[in-house]
């Protein structure tokens, strides 16, 4: 099946049979990608005097309790509730789940201090006028091993702040990446850049969202493409996501509608 959708002056078409996942499997135990030291998911079936919720178990249905961080423990979307002293869900801030996007791919630079920072002039280097309001970064190098690596206390790479403010000045609302967290691990809960991406507390951006711990396969290449959001009805300010992404083609450019 494919749908067509116009984006700054030209129609697009992507086809939905095809659909790329970037979310990452939630799996019982430790073989999650997992950060500021949140406990490990844990999956255990209920279990009530004879009964017990496993099958393998030998009771007759699975029943399992699930227990799980949404910030620590795998791709997740959170709203300005994150930092927000207000109280903010993502099922209310985050109203539309289609978004055409751009893919890029960056190398953080490395830093005196050993840190590794996504720069201002790295996005403004590479940065396209036509770009749409969804931005998915894929950082390098690249590798399968994000499925599964432990970010506690390794000071994983994260964006400058004066990087995420050119977003914002640019129009994007949904921002997509495979690190840990926009911000330093440990920044002294300064959080400069969820702060400029939400323009929190001035002139705060409900609709807004960042997506986290996402994984990009190598085979996917850098472009445009349809983005789904999908989320779960938590009436928390984030929620385990799975954004999928349809590759797209121009049929016309320019076009006036």
């Amino acid at each position: 099946m494919k749908i067509q959708f116009l984006h700054k002056g030209s129609v697009y078409e992507a086809n939905l049979s095809q659909p790329i996942d970037l979310s990452i499997p939630l799996r019982n135990g430790m073989e999650n990608p997992n950060c500021f030291w949140a406990p490990p998911v844990d999956f255990s079936p209920v279990v009530a005097g004879n009964f017990i919720g496993s099958t393998a178990q030998g009771g007759v249905v699975n029943f399992f309790n699930v227990r799980f961080n949404p910030h620590g423990n795998g791709t997740h979307t959170e709203c300005v509730g994150h930092i927000s002293r207000e109280r903010y869900v993502l099922r209310d801030c985050l109203q539309q789940h289609h978004f055409p996007a751009k893919l890029i791919s960056i190398y953080p630079r490395k830093t005196e201090t050993g840190d590794r920072i996504v720069f201002r002039e790295q996005l403004e280097e590479i940065w396209d006028a036509s770009a749409p309001k969804a931005l998915i970064i894929r950082t390098l190098p690249n590798d399968d091993l994000k499925k599964r690596t432990n970010y506690s206390g390794a000071n994983p790479p994260y964006l400058h702040h004066e990087a995420v403010a050119f977003l914002v000045e640019n129009g994007i609302e949904h921002l997509l990446l495979d690190l840990p967290s926009v911000d330093r691990e440990e920044d002294g809960g300064a959080l400069l850049a969820h702060r400029a991406f939400w323009q929190y507390p001035e002139a705060i951006r409900t609709h807004c969202t960042i997506t986290e711990m996402i994984y990009v396969p190598n085979e996917v290449k850098d472009g445009f493409y349809l983005l789904n959001l999908q989320t779960a009805s938590f009436d928390l300010d984030a929620s385990p996501s799975k954004p999928v992404i349809f590759k797209c083609e121009v049929v016309s450019a320019k076009c006036e509608v």
